[in-house]
């Protein structure tokens, strides 16, 4: 039986997490309990959403569960933005890959979607 684990979106989103962790390892310290928090919240947010989408009994609930992975991605694209803006960091990589996992779960929504 397959499980999130074996889909393309959650691992690239893990991948993404411990990424974001290494980038704000660097922030500075008054920012641990702001935005650094933030950002690894929304981060963290998106794999665990694709997860639990995953584990419920219809293709609605799921679909609804990746929406709300791709929200905390725009989320945590706007608080990269901002601590870049700050100058807290030079990100344009890791904005990238957060545009790469919205296109793979938006490819998921859509295979979905279409057994509906």
């Amino acid at each position: 039986m397959r499980t999130h684990k074996d889909l393309d979106a959650w691992k690239i989103s893990m991948t993404l997490v411990k990424e974001v962790y290494l980038l704000t390892s660097g922030f500075p310290k008054e920012e641990m309990y702001g935005l650094t928090s933030q950002i690894r919240r929304s981060a963290v947010s998106v794999p665990s959403n694709i997860a639990e989408g995953a584990a419920r009994n219809s293709l609605k609930e799921f679909i609804q569960f990746l929406y709300i992975a791709l929200g905390s991605l725009a989320e945590l694209e706007t608080q990269l933005i901002i601590a870049n803006d700050l100058n807290y960091t030079s990100n344009q990589d890791i904005l990238e890959k957060i545009d790469t996992t919205g296109k793979i779960v938006s490819g998921l929504i859509r295979h979905l979607k279409a057994k509906i």
